[in-house]
């Protein structure tokens, strides 16, 4: 068994009410982020490939496109712009890919992270 990670970066704004934070994050404030797409599986015999990249990377450059300089909370379907939401964001728009394990958002300013695994039955 065999795990691939693709990542992309992105910037963006958002604002966030409602949090502990207070004023701070309640104003518009920019973070770079960091996409990490995980696909799991075996290589087909003939490819030697887990999942053909070119696939993936066509994914990820039209979800890219949607958050890249982009104020989060403008987004149309993302809801509040949080990691937990952007990470399941992303896996919506990468998932016909194929194989998608998991997708992990990093905001590497902040130490955080978080990971989304899909929808459990």
């Amino acid at each position: 068994m065999w795990e691939l990670t693709k990542s992309f970066r992105f910037e963006a704004a958002h604002a966030l009410a409602g949090t502990t934070l207070g004023a701070a994050s309640e104003e518009i404030h920019g973070h770079s982020f960091r996409a990490d797409i995980t696909v799991r599986g075996t290589p087909d015999p003939a490819t030697g490939m887990v999942l053909d990249l070119g696939l993936l990377q066509q994914r990820i450059s039209e979800v890219q496109k949607l958050l890249d300089h982009k104020l989060l909370n403008r987004v149309e379907g993302l809801g509040p712009p949080t990691l937990e939401n952007l990470s399941r964001f992303v896996w919506e728009h990468v998932q016909h890919a194929g194989k998608i394990t998991r997708v992990s958002i990093h905001r590497d300013s902040c130490s955080e992270s978080c990971t989304y695994y899909g929808p459990q039955a």
